[in-house]
């Protein structure tokens, strides 16, 4: 029976993040897969210790826009297969997405947009739900095209219920927590899917982000809006999903799932 223990992070820019420790978490940690969101840089930009991490294999995306976006996947089995495109230039040029196939399963590391712009609206709010119809049913498509069942990780932007952030009531107007986002959410959610951390934890109050303002952190007035999901036909295999809210060099903190196969 195979271990397998798949982590997701947001890393609010890798190199900065690689200055902060993030090579001693990899490499001490025994992950099997590890997406990364918010890479925020090209490829070449990257150190050799960042690009070919010792014991992995590595897909790297980069957006058009420099020092936005980009997701990274390592793995310790190589994939089978990868796909990075949605087959829609206005999603695949931000790099939001990086899908890779294994022997039991296909996973997707995800960076779902925002919906605010630039001037802090909720202008990006149909972009987002676009990009969550679009980048779901691709993947529920390629699922049933390999016949292998589906797990969907990363920063999601999106608190789902109350319980996932520290003040609900005073932000039903802010994007991350806007009825309609929470509704499709929901929508997208039940196509199938299971919230790993929330069905083997229903009312542990536990965060993956929190606002860079001095003191939110340690206050822990924050909000959980990165999550494993998976299809409901891997949960007899599922041991442990956790929140690793110790780990620093971020915004966000790792998250992630055990599974034995």
């Amino acid at each position: 029976m195979a271990t397998w223990r798949i982590v997701s992070w947001n890393v609010n820019g890798l190199r900065s993040c690689e200055k902060k420790g993030f090579l001693d978490w990899l490499h001490e940690e025994k992950h099997t897969v590890v997406g990364l969101q918010e890479v925020r840089a090209q490829v070449h930009e990257l150190s050799p210790a960042l690009v070919t991490p010792k014991g992995y294999s590595t897909h790297i995306i980069s957006g058009k826009k420099k020092g936005y976006s980009g997701v990274g996947t390592y793995s310790r089995e190589a994939p089978l297969s990868v796909d990075k495109e949605l087959g829609k230039s206005r999603f695949d040029d931000e790099a939001r997405m990086l899908g890779t196939e294994y022997p039991e399963f296909l996973v997707y590391n995800v960076y779902f947009p925002k919906g605010s712009g630039t001037e802090r609206d909720n202008s990006r709010v149909p972009y987002k739900l676009d990009f969550y119809d679009a980048m779901v049913s691709h993947a529920i498509k390629r699922s049933k095209k390999l016949k292998k069942p589906l797990i969907i990780m990363g920063d999601f932007n999106t608190a789902h219920q109350p319980i996932d952030l520290k003040n609900p009531k005073t932000n039903t107007k802010t994007s991350g927590f806007l009825p309609e986002e929470r509704e499709d959410f929901a929508r997208h959610l039940g196509r199938g899917f299971v919230d790993t951390f929330r069905h083997l934890h229903p009312n542990k109050v536990q965060y993956s982000w929190w606002s860079a303002r001095f003191g939110v952190r340690e206050k822990n007035v924050g909000w959980r809006i990165d999550y494993v999901w998976m299809s409901k036909e891997l949960l007899p295999h599922l041991k442990e999903a956790f929140i690793h809210d110790h780990v620093k060099g971020s915004d966000h903190c790792p998250v992630g799932i055990t599974l034995k196969l």
